[in-house]
């Protein structure tokens, strides 16, 4: 048994369109997931507890269950009740939603990292507390939660490999099908994984040089 360099190499361009998608996937779930996670995690220090709960709740309920059967619900149940998504539309949605939670929890930890003096400071000053959050709290808050960030971002590239169970031919999904015509396994696999590993690590090197220059500027 011999690694088949050519298959691989035969595999590369189609490979390449796949994991072009999954950037894709990932790109726009982590929009929706910062939006999300933002207000989420907004939410949580509030001091309304109306917005507190709904929060707290839907981070919980998120975090509490698999991404692959928010997945599922997104594209499978929600038509039920006449909402018919395209394959695209809904991973992005589901995985958006999935990741807000995350980040929501992210977003929390930093701001309460920050002492509460600096609001207490801000708030002296005259500013509400929203004033206080957006020009005192936030920015500071962001240096710390930049690492945490990166990590989430590169578990959910790694988890967009699941949107391929409702047929978005993203980087895994072009893998399975690349095997069924040519029974490469072990080879396509092997690309598969590289794939994944120069994503993820160019996204682990982005991240870093961010936050060197953040606290460079600080």
């Amino acid at each position: 048994m011999h690694f088949d360099f050519a298959a691989l190499f035969r595999a590369f361009p189609a490979l390449l369109i796949g994991a072009s998608m999954t950037l894709r996937v990932t790109a726009f779930s982590i929009a929706l997931g910062l939006v999300i996670g933002i207000l989420a995690g907004l939410g949580r220090v509030w001091p309304n507890p109306v917005l507190r709960l709904i929060s707290s709740a839907y981070i919980e309920l998120i975090r509490g269950t698999p991404l692959l059967v928010q997945i599922f619900i997104v594209y499978f149940a929600l038509p039920s009740l006449g909402l018919n998504l395209d394959p695209f539309v809904a991973g992005i949605i589901a995985m958006g939603i999935n990741s807000g939670a995350y980040v929501g929890e992210i977003v929390r930890g930093g701001i309460e990292s920050i002492a509460q003096g600096q609001m207490e400071a801000a708030r002296s000053l005259g500013m509400t507390w929203g004033q206080a959050m957006r020009y005192v709290i936030l920015p500071q808050a962001f240096v710390r939660i930049l690492p945490p960030l990166g990590n989430e971002f590169i578990a959910l590239l790694k988890d967009s490999s699941l949107v391929s169970t409702i047929a978005i031919a993203e980087l895994t999904r072009t893998g399975q099908i690349i095997i069924t015509r040519t029974f490469k396994s072990f080879e396509i696999w092997t690309g598969v994984a590289l794939f994944y590993f120069l994503m993820t690590y160019a996204i682990s090197k982005v991240v870093k040089y961010s936050e060197k220059r953040l606290q460079y500027n600080e």
